[in-house]
């Protein structure tokens, strides 16, 4: 059984989805992929502490506190590559962003490859289940681009401003995924 409830943020509504335990889900509104890894019924449930967790970090993130992802139990479901992915995301530091070539640098290597294609990364990287708290938003495309996020550009500026990321050397794309 899956679980949900939504909270309402800056950006607009944001629904959560658990597994009684752990944060499976966190997709804002109209997000690409919404619910996407949810393969199971969903119950409305907002009685669950693990939402009383992630709400609260939440206010915090919006507020511009920088809570550790640690404090949220996390179980997002995917593949072990996709997995690799989000760990290597959640490493980076609030407030700093990298590209998509730079975590496919870093995949290559735990993999024993020479290399590793970014749009492989990309397309992990797209999929992530629990916005936000695996912070997506900071990765941007090698030529400065803000392309690739699901939540949409807008939200993803208001994201990396919110963490006091200084925006004038990225660029919107004009076309490609998740304008």
């Amino acid at each position: 059984m899956v679980y949900s409830t939504h909270y309402s943020s800056p950006l607009g509504s944001i629904m959560l989805a658990s597994d009684g335990d752990n944060l499976v889900g966190l997709w804002l509104e109209g997000q690409k992929y919404f619910a996407a890894t949810v393969a199971k019924e969903i119950t409305e449930r907002p009685d669950l502490p693990v939402f009383a967790a992630t709400q609260h970090w939440l206010d915090r993130y919006f507020t511009g506190q920088r809570p550790a992802i640690s404090d949220v139990p996390l179980a997002p479901e995917g593949g072990a590559f996709r997995k690799a992915v989000w760990d290597i995301l959640c490493k980076i530091p609030y407030g700093e962003v990298t590209t998509y070539g730079e975590i496919a640098k870093k995949m290559a290597a735990q993999m024993n490859k020479v290399n590793m294609s970014a749009q492989a990364v990309g397309g992990a990287v797209g999929h992530n289940p629990i916005s936000i708290i695996i912070p997506c938003h900071r990765v941007v495309g090698a030529n400065g681009s803000l392309t690739g996020y699901a939540g949409g550009i807008d939200k993803k500026v208001k994201l990396l401003e919110l963490e006091g990321v200084e925006m004038s050397e990225f660029v919107r794309p004009s076309k490609g995924t998740a304008l």
